[in-house]
């Protein structure tokens, strides 16, 4: 029995596609347009790929975003119309993948880089490979005169809040700093920072990007009453590091070990932070033998 091109015909009018809105289809592209592409999806007509759902970031021309006969999967992001003809997209399937990364990488603690795109009274806006994000003002690592400043710089991020359903994507470079810098930190460690603020059970200083405490009973040997009375917002200050805690983010650190004597700290501050690299050796022996 032979099957003609007539028979071949009717079975194509016969059979029944539909391409339901949201499914993924495979196809291969066969004709380029000025504002997209013609896509053989096995249906009785061809589907089309406009330019603007070739990829996750905007484009003008598909050139180099993908290839003529080459095979791809698609979304259905608008069933048949009149003529037959399906509208697809790739942006869609990329943007699904690209969401399912970064949550993965959040997970992970990883840090991306990214493009400042925007800003406005509450922070700036970012590229996230071609997602937007935002960084809180409060979340960018150094601050200047004005956010607009930071258009066009590129900065490293990590991960504060990822809520694909309402395509929320929330970073931070003071996190990503924080990751870096405590991944290079050690327990005896001498830095160098300035107080940021002052709080009842201690002092938060700023070393590096990043923030560390300075606990009220790490200061001195001696009894510290009021914090303000022994250190004030915006002073220089030399201190060790006396605790790591990375799954919390958390860094300890202390002046109290580099005393030679109880009140050391009060007395002679400048003495104190003159002397610390030599004195910061000890120190860093005598947290090694503690933790082991």
């Amino acid at each position: 029995m032979t099957f003609s091109a007539e028979d071949f015909a009717r079975a194509l009018e016969a059979h029944d596609y539909t391409f339901q809105l949201g499914s993924t289809v495979r196809g291969t592209v066969v004709a380029f347009a000025s504002d997209g592409a013609t896509v053989d999806i096995g249906g009785k007509s061809a589907a089309f790929l406009p330019t603007r759902e070739a990829a996750v970031r905007a484009v003008n021309s598909l050139e180099g975003v993908i290839e003529l006969g080459q095979d791809y999967d698609f979304e259905v992001i608008r069933d048949q119309d009149a003529d037959g003809q399906v509208l697809l997209s790739i942006r869609r399937i990329k943007v699904k993948q690209l969401w399912a990364s970064l949550a993965q990488r959040a997970e992970q603690g990883a840090i991306v880089e990214a493009r400042v795109t925007g800003h406005n009274k509450g922070g700036v806006t970012v590229d996230v490979e071609g997602l937007r994000g935002f960084v809180p003002r409060s979340h960018l690592a150094s601050t200047y005169e004005s956010l607009e400043d930071w258009l066009g710089q590129k900065i490293t991020l990590g991960f504060l809040e990822i809520n694909p359903a309402n395509n929320k994507l929330v970073m931070s470079q003071r996190l990503a700093a924080r990751s870096r810098v405590m991944g290079q930190l050690a327990l005896g460690q001498l830095v160098t920072g300035t107080v940021a603020s002052l709080k009842p059970f201690g002092a938060f200083v700023d070393f590096e990007g990043i923030t560390g405490l300075l606990h009220i009973k790490q200061i001195s040997k001696t009894y510290i009453d009021s914090l303000s009375t022994v250190l004030r917002v915006g002073q220089p200050i030399t201190a060790v590091v006396v605790a790591l805690d990375s799954d919390r983010n958390r860094i300890s650190l202390s002046t109290k070990v580099l005393e030679k004597y109880p009140g050391e700290f009060l007395k002679e501050p400048d003495t104190l932070i003159a002397d610390a690299e030599n004195r910061v050796a000890d120190v860093g022996q005598l947290l090694a033998a503690s933790e082991a």
